[in-house]
């Protein structure tokens, strides 16, 4: 349980960094502030624990493969953040995010078997 508080308390504060940066003339580095690896660390050492070393080295292979889908959403906003509503945007870019998503765990699970 603390655990779970803990995890928490954690992306309690990333938000409140994210939110204190976007109303400073460094905004952009808001972007840059999801990136720390808080929630990696988390997963990184739970898989480590529970699976081992070499469970912990697919898991951070699958982790830059993961880059790709990041890069199309972020590719996604660029483009249309000066030609629709910013929610448009921002939904229309998650829903590329889930397809690459999608199909990266897709051919993941294909080409690790």
């Amino acid at each position: 349980m603390l655990s779970l508080f803990f995890k928490c308390i954690l992306g309690a504060i990333v938000v409140v960094l994210i939110s204190v940066l976007s109303k400073s003339k460094a905004f952009y580095i808001a972007g840059l502030v999801p990136l720390f690896p808080t929630f990696a660390l988390i997963a990184h050492v739970i898989v480590s624990q529970q699976q081992g070393a070499e469970a912990l080295r697919k898991t951070a292979l699958f982790g830059l493969w993961s880059l790709i889908p990041y890069a199309i959403y972020l590719f996604m906003v660029y483009v249309f953040a000066p030609k629709m509503s910013m929610w448009s945007c921002l939904g229309l870019a998650t829903v590329c995010w889930v397809i690459a998503a999608a199909g990266l765990i897709y051919g993941w699970q294909l080409f690790q078997q």
